[in-house]
C-alpha cells in the first residue's frame, strides 16, 4: 500500500480505528484523476464491533437528558460554521461540485442540525386528562435503538445531516455507511461530531459496498435505516430490511418537471431552468430535468439553448465554474450512452455538452449542458434518470395536458410550475400528483422545520428524513393509560401531615 495517500479509518466505540481489511478503494478527484484517499471496505468482524458498541452505548445514551442531547448540537453547528470553507474545499475536491455549491451542500445539513438542537420541541407527547373517572392516558415519543444510515456520493454533508443528527438528538444511537465514492468530507463532519461532545458508540461509522448495505439490513440489533440513493440500491434495501422487521425510509431515484406558462417572468424562469437542470452537473435527485414548455412558452427554446450554452465547465475548485465534473468515469461514460440513444431515437439535440475542452484538467470527467428538444414520454432519455447536465424539453398546448404528463410518469420526487398566475398555481398544486411543488421555485426541497416529503416511484416507507415526519420515525410512541386512586378513600396519606426526618 502507498504510504502518502491517506486511509480513512472506521469510527467504533468513539475511537478512530485503521482497518484490518484487504479490500479498499481509491477517492479519486474527479477534475484531475488524483488519488485523495483510500477507503478501507471493513470486514465483517469489524461491522459487528461498530453495531455491538452502539448497542452498548444506547443504554446510557437514552436516558442522556433532552436538554443534554440539544446542547451538543448547539455546539455542533457552531462548528460546522467555523469549518465551513474547510469542509467545502473537501467536499469540492472529493466530489468534483463548484465550491459555492459544495457550501450550500453543507449549508442545508447544517439547518438540520440546528432544527436537532430545538429537540426539546419536537419530541413531544401528548396528554388527555381525565378520559375516565381519575384516568388520564399520555404518549411517550421513546427511542427505537440502533440506527441506521446509508448515504450517496451526490450530497456527501448534507444527507450524513439528514440522518445521524435527527436519530441522535432522539436518543438513538446511530451507525453510518457514507459512499464509498467521497467518504472524506462526510469524515472530517464525524469529527467534528465527535469534538462536539457525542459520546463514544453514539455514533459509529464503516465503509463498504454491497456487502455493508446487507449486514446493515439484516443485523438484528438494528431497528430502523434511512437510505438515500438510486432506485435499484434503494429497493433492495427496503424489501431486505423489511423483511427483518426494520423500519425503513428510503429516498429513491427521480424525474423531475418544471411546467412553464407563457405568463412566467421569462428571464428569471430561464436562469431558474438552467440552475435547477445543470448545477451540481445535474447529479441530483431533485435536479429539474424535464421542462414542459406551454403554449407560447415554447417560443423560448433558442434562449434557453443560448442561456445553457453560456455556462462555464471546469474544476469546482475554480473561480466562475458553473458545471463541474460527473463524479467518476462510469458515470461520463453512462451519459455520454443516453446522449446517444436519445438521438438514436429521434430526440433532436439542440446544444450537445460531449468532450468540452476544460484547460488544465483533460482527464477530468466533464460534461457540458445538454439540451434535448422533441422528447417523448417513450424515450429512454425520458425514462431515465439520466444523472448528468441533460435537459429534457418537451411541449403542451395547455397546463393540463402538461399535468397529465407529469402525473403519468411513476415518479414523484419534486416539480416546479412558473406562472405570474395564483389561479393556475393553486390548481397546479392540487392536481399534479408529486410529493414536493414549487410554484416559481426550481428545486422545492423544504427547510427542516417541514419534511422532505417525495412520493410514488421516488420514495419507499411512509416517514421521509428530518422534520416532523422524522421525530415520529426514530421514536416508538408508547401510550399509557394511568389511574390513581385517590389515597384518602383507600386509608392512604393524602391530608395527613407527613413528617419529614
Amino acid at each position: 500500500m502507498t504510504h502518502s495517500i491517506p486511509t480513512l479509518k472506521l469510527l467504533i466505540d468513539g475511537r478512530f480505528v485503521e482497518s484490518t481489511t484487504t479490500q479498499w478503494r481509491d477517492v479519486v478527484n474527479p477534475a484531475t484523476q488524483q488519488v485523495l484517499a483510500r477507503v478501507p471496505f471493513a470486514t465483517e468482524a469489524e461491522m459487528h464491533a461498530a453495531v455491538a458498541s452502539a448497542r452498548e452505548a444506547f443504554k446510557s445514551w437514552r436516558r442522556t437528558p433532552i436538554g443534554a442531547r440539544a446542547r451538543i448540537f448547539l455546539k455542533y453547528q457552531q462548528l460546522i460554521r467555523e469549518h465551513l470553507k474547510e469542509l467545502a474545499a473537501i467536499l469540492s475536491a472529493e466530489q468534483g461540485k463548484t465550491l459555492a455549491d459544495a457550501e450550500g451542500d453543507v449549508l442545508r445539513g447544517l439547518e438540520v442540525v440546528e432544527h436537532a438542537a430545538g429537540i426539546g420541541n419536537l419530541q413531544l407527547g401528548e396528554l388527555a386528562n381525565n378520559v375516565a373517572a381519575g384516568v388520564d392516558t399520555y404518549t411517550l415519543l421513546q427511542p427505537l435503538g440502533v440506527c441506521a444510515g446509508i448515504t450517496p456520493f451526490n450530497f456527501p454533508a448534507m444527507i450524513p445531516l439528514w440522518m445521524f443528527p435527527m436519530a441522535i438528538a432522539t436518543g438513538n444511537t446511530f451507525v453510518l455507511k457514507p459512499s464509498e465514492q467521497d467518504p472524506m468530507v462526510t469524515m472530517r463532519l464525524v469529527e467534528l461530531a465527535l469534538e462536539a461532545g457525542v459520546p463514544p458508540g453514539v455514533l459509529s461509522v464503516i465503509h463498504g459496498g454491497a456487502e455493508a448495505v446487507n449486514l446493515l439490513c439484516d443485523h438484528p440489533d438494528i431497528k430502523a435505516i434511512s437510505f438515500v440513493g438510486s432506485t435499484r440500491v434503494g429497493s433492495h434495501v427496503y424489501q431486505r430490511a423489511s423483511q427483518a422487521g426494520k423500519r425503513v425510509q428510503c429516498m429513491m431515484g427521480a424525474k423531475n418537471h418544471g411546467i412553464v406558462l407563457p405568463d412566467a417572468h421569462k428571464e428569471q424562469t430561464l436562469a431558474n431552468l438552467a440552475g435547477a437542470a445543470f448545477g451540481a452537473a445535474g447529479q441530483r435527485c431533485m435536479a429539474l430535468s424535464v421542462a414542459i414548455l406551454v403554449g407560447e412558452a415554447r417560443e423560448w427554446l433558442p434562449e434557453l439553448v443560448a442561456k445553457a450554452g453560456t455556462l462555464k465547465v471546469g474544476a469546482g475548485s475554480e473561480p466562475g465554474t458553473d458545471v463541474g465534473p460527473l463524479i467518476s468515469r462510469a458515470a461520463l461514460e453512462r451519459v455520454g450512452g443516453l446522449i446517444e440513444c436519445g438521438v438514436r431515437e429521434g430526440a433532436r439535440l439542440e446544444l450537445d455538452g460531449r468532450n468540452p475542452a476544460v484547460a488544465g484538467y483533460e482527464q477530468g470527467n466533464f460534461f457540458g449542458p445538454s439540451i434535448f428538444s422533441g422528447v417523448t414520454a417513450d424515450m429512454s432519455i425520458y425514462r431515465e434518470e439520466i444523472f448528468g447536465p441533460v435537459l429534457c424539453v418537451m411541449q403542451a398546448e395547455t397546463l393540463d395536458e402538461a399535468i397529465a404528463i407529469v402525473n403519468a410518469n411513476p415518479h414523484g420526487n419534486g416539480t416546479a410550475l412558473f406562472t405570474r398566475s395564483g389561479a393556475a398555481a393553486r390548481h397546479f398544486q392540487e392536481e399534479i400528483d408529486v410529493g414536493q411543488v414549487g410554484i416559481n421555485v426550481p428545486i422545492p426541497v423544504p427547510v427542516p422545520i417541514f419534511s422532505f416529503t417525495g412520493s410514488r416511484a421516488s420514495k419507499l416507507g411512509d416517514l421521509g428524513p428530518y422534520g416532523k415526519q422524522v421525530v415520529q420515525f426514530y421514536t416508538q410512541t408508547k401510550t399509557v393509560t394511568a389511574r390513581w386512586f385517590d389515597e384518602s378513600e383507600v386509608g392512604g396519606p393524602v391530608n395527613t401531615t407527613i413528617t419529614l426526618k
